[in-house]
């Protein structure tokens, strides 16, 4: 709740700073913001996730975007770069959950 109360609070502080706001901000990324929640620990199955780790996903497909398009490579390798970037965690997250099964 706290959160989502400073989300909301800096929402409001940002747009009447800027003395305006768009409402289409986002629209068609929700596969990036997918694979940072995935990224930072979050299971698809749902149950379980941290605010922390979907931050440090954000911030590891954020400087890989930023990374790859600075580096003067094509564009398009970041959806490349996510992709794999999503396999490899939704992989490394169920051998996770399994070994974790198995210990109990």
């Amino acid at each position: 709740m706290l959160t989502s109360t400073t989300a909301s609070l800096w929402g409001v502080m940002t747009a009447v700073g800027l003395r305006g706001m768009q409402s289409n901000e986002g629209v068609g990324r929700e596969f990036e913001f997918i694979i940072a929640a995935v990224v930072g620990g979050c299971l698809l199955t749902g149950g379980y996730g941290s605010v922390i780790g979907a931050a440090f996903g954000a911030m590891i497909i954020g400087m890989a975007q930023i990374g790859i398009i600075d580096s003067g490579w094509d564009s398009n390798w970041v959806y490349f770069f996510e992709g794999v970037v999503l396999v490899t965690a939704v992989m490394l997250n169920t051998a996770i959950r399994r070994r974790a099964e198995k210990a109990r």
